[in-house]
């Protein structure tokens, strides 16, 4: 839950809004029903080089000699041989597209690219073309295996923002410590992490005291120090003390378990470019076996001198070179190389279909804090009433924020730094928008934003006061002021900039806080311009405001903390969370998560999606040209098989290495 406690800034009667705000938004991006185009070498499984090179290398040792038998036909002894070797490198180097091509057939999805490649082969087999044939297989593999390898490249990147999965769990039964594995830990349960081993589980500590490496969830290699109370996550290197904890979430259930199902399930949400490419290859595909079929049996019909054999093998060739392999193989690849390159950047990215839409954003709408700011409070000025001190001032506000663990609460309870009886504080309760309500020590004290006061006709006299505050009042009187400070992001200022030098037109802030604050945050980092004393909702307004004032084909951007903002990130067209703790709300709402909580990776993240869909058009435009080149030369007669395999193979392989270059986006 995140909070902002302000006061007034300009006039007492209309003072800053709080923003004890409790919303919990599981929303989440609907999944692409027609996700996961069925090609057969997006394999599931752990690649493995040296598994596949063997093939490839017995495929080679059989085609090569075939290739130096295959000039010699006019000795039967060598045309035999010539079979010998040709139709087993056949087998092998095409079985996985023969077996996929039979297997569609079956299921009634006949025309595919599988299929066009087995008529095209086994008619060049017919026409006594085996070079050619098994030519057409052996390259189509070795462009499976180089998709194989890129595919690899971008998933270890991600795997490793990812190592992070813990191995086991050391629990605590009886006195004795058991090593098990993390699922099946309950909560409650006592674990003991010692120094050197990551934390398996989300849970509070409650003995001993360390510092944690964070890289692996946040890319940061500042260690943190961690204390009895803190919560720690799952994936965390202890670096130094034993740890006890206690087990607050299943494995399951923890910021980690998500995070790895999250880009497990990147590729579901597929990009526009892909539905197209998909949908274009289904009506593509059976418009070229026609086209095919025509130039194959329609030409010694009526031409004079035409031969069927002339023709069936310009039929073959069309049918070769028209294979959309190379679009279907590379698109995709491409938007898996974004994510991955995005990955390795230390963000997380949902699905193809945002990156695509990060392309087009041209307003960023940032929350103030625990995005542009720390969100890490001090207590700077206590301010009490006549007839109470600081100190008792400063212990009320400890008591009635007991409960909560918004950062504001944890600044006030950490300068209080004495024990509180949590039996002296009774019908504790949540205000949104404006505070806290709660019985202490049978007094009714409430605890907010100066709306609250106004709202609980509570006469005071402070109003226009610098900083995040949290007024107190005590059975409806008064009683002073606790003033909070809260640092700006060292690259705040620098991810503005970043923006602007990139051509985003606008960037705004929407914060709970007062006009005063705002307007110098605003200021002091160059945000174009800023709403201030919003109620969550209100944030929801804004939003919707910006959307329907956006050009056409533009979209705007929200990033915030992933908490109180769940329903602000839902509404935008791209939702970008801080998760750098990997808050649940953040993972689960966001479509793009921040593991470094750097609002520079903003701009970052829409570079990287810019790159991808450029390498993505650039091999849609390349492919398709050179194709309709060698499909004009192929019925004229001027091209052969081999430069079909070329047009087909070399363009998708071409295609293969371009979309690889994503992975170096934003190096």
């Amino acid at each position: 839950m995140k909070r902002e406690i302000h006061s007034e800034s300009d006039h007492c009667c209309n003072c800053g809004h709080d923003a004890h705000e409790n919303h919990h938004h599981n929303h989440t991006h609907e999944h692409d029903e027609n996700h996961n185009h069925d090609h057969h070498h997006d394999h599931g499984g752990e690649f493995n080089l040296k598994n596949e090179i063997f093939p490839l290398v017995l495929i080679l040792g059989l085609y090569i000699p075939g290739v130096i038998f295959e000039g010699q036909l006019h000795n039967t002894f060598y045309s035999i041989g010539e079979y010998l070797l040709f139709i087993p490198a056949y087998l092998l180097s095409g079985w996985s597209v023969l077996k996929t091509a039979g297997r569609n057939i079956i299921r009634g999805r006949v025309f595919d690219e599988t299929f066009l490649m087995t008529v095209a082969t086994l008619g060049a087999i017919a026409i006594h073309k085996l070079p050619e044939a098994v030519g057409v297989m052996l390259f189509y593999k070795i462009g499976e295996l180089f998709q194989d390898i890129a595919v690899n490249r971008s998933r270890n990147s991600i795997k490793a923002l990812l190592e992070i999965r813990p191995d086991y769990a050391n629990v605590q039964i009886g006195g004795e410590l058991q090593k098990v594995s993390p699922e099946t830990v309950n909560i409650g349960e006592i674990i003991v992490v010692k120094p050197g081993e990551k934390i398996p589980l989300d849970g509070e500590i409650i003995d001993g005291s360390s510092q944690v490496d964070t890289s692996a969830l946040t890319g940061e290699s500042v260690p943190r120090t961690v204390r009895i109370g803190e919560t720690v996550l799952a994936g965390m290197l202890n670096k130094m003390g034993v740890l006890t904890i206690k087990v607050t979430k299943v494995f399951d259930e923890s910021s980690i378990a998500k995070i790895l199902d999250l880009v497990q399930n990147a590729r579901s949400k597929k990009a526009a470019t892909e539905k197209f490419i998909t949908k274009f290859a289904r009506y593509y595909t059976p418009v070229v076996v026609f086209a095919s079929l025509a130039v194959a049996l329609l030409p010694p019909l009526f031409l004079a001198g035409a031969t069927s054999a002339e023709w069936v093998y310009r039929g073959l060739i069309l049918l070769v070179i028209s294979c959309p392999c190379g679009l279907v193989i590379s698109i995709p690849l491409g938007y898996f190389g974004g994510i991955g390159g995005a990955a390795k950047r230390g963000i997380l990215v949902k699905g193809s279909t945002f990156l695509d839409t990060l392309t087009t954003v041209d307003t960023v709408v940032f929350d103030k804090t625990g995005t542009l700011t720390q969100g890490v409070f001090k207590v700077v000025n206590i301010s009490p009433e006549k007839g109470i001190n600081q100190q008792e001032l400063l212990e009320l506000a400890a008591k009635i924020e007991l409960h909560s663990n918004h950062p504001i609460a944890q600044s006030i309870r950490e300068a209080y730094q004495g024990k509180i009886d949590a039996s002296s504080v009774e019908d504790y309760q949540e205000i949104a928008g404006y505070g806290i309500s709660a019985k202490v020590e049978n007094q009714l004290v409430l605890a907010g934003s100066d709306r609250l006061l106004h709202r609980e006709n509570i006469t005071h006299d402070v109003c226009n006061t610098e900083g995040t505050v949290i007024h107190l009042a005590v059975n409806h009187i008064y009683a002073g002021y606790i003033a909070i400070a809260d640092e700006v992001k060292s690259d705040a200022k620098q991810a503005i900039q970043a923006l602007k030098r990139i051509g985003i037109r606008k960037t705004v802030m929407l914060t709970g806080d007062n006009q005063a604050i705002a307007s110098q945050i605003a200021q002091q980092l160059g945000i174009d311009s800023y709403e201030a004393e919003l109620l969550p909702e209100e944030k929801v307004s804004a939003i919707e405001k910006l959307l329907s004032t956006t050009p056409k084909h533009h979209t705007v951007a929200f990033v915030g903390d992933g908490i109180n903002d769940a329903p602000v990130i839902a509404r935008a067209d791209v939702g970008i969370a801080m998760g750098g703790l990997g808050s649940d709300a953040a993972i689960e709402t966001a479509d793009i998560v921040i593991m470094t909580d750097s609002p520079a990776k903003v701009a970052e993240a829409i570079q990287i999606s810019r790159k991808t869909r450029s390498i993505v058009w650039q091999n849609i435009i390349f492919a398709l040209g050179i194709k309709s080149i060698f499909i004009g030369l192929g019925i004229f007669g001027i091209a052969t098989m081999w430069e079909a395999v070329f047009a087909d193979v070399g363009v998708a392989l071409l295609a293969i290495f371009n979309a690889t270059r994503v992975m170096g986006s934003g190096d």
